[in-house]
């Protein structure tokens, strides 16, 4: 990975905006919140391949990991989404969807 010149990071979605894009909230570093107590500016986050090949669905709240690049920190590129410990069966668990489900014929006039 370090030749390639990424930074991996962890953050929290916030947003959610239009293609599959994200804003990501950096969590604070001890020396940023002695140096000023603002905390730092969300991150715009795209999806990588494998997580849209897979359908992995990402939403408000969910804890990503990203690559960044050293020339520009303002983006990123979410390549792994976090499970939560606590509870696996939570609602922001992705849910698999295998189509429609099939209507049940409805009972015409001449069957009753």
């Amino acid at each position: 990975m370090r030749s390639r010149g990424l930074i991996t990071v962890e953050g929290k979605v916030t947003a959610v905006l239009k293609g599959t894009t994200f804003k990501v909230q950096l969590p604070l570093d001890k020396d940023q919140v002695a140096k000023s107590k603002k905390p730092p500016d969300p991150v715009i986050a795209g999806i990588a391949g494998k997580l849209r090949k897979n359908f992995i669905k990402i939403t408000v709240g969910d804890k990503v990991r990203m690559e960044m690049s050293r020339h520009d920190p303002a983006r990123a590129r979410i390549t792994f989404r976090l499970q939560k410990q606590s509870d696996s069966n939570s609602k922001n668990t992705p849910i698999r969807s295998h189509g429609p489900r099939r209507k049940k014929p409805s009972k015409s006039r001449k069957d009753r």
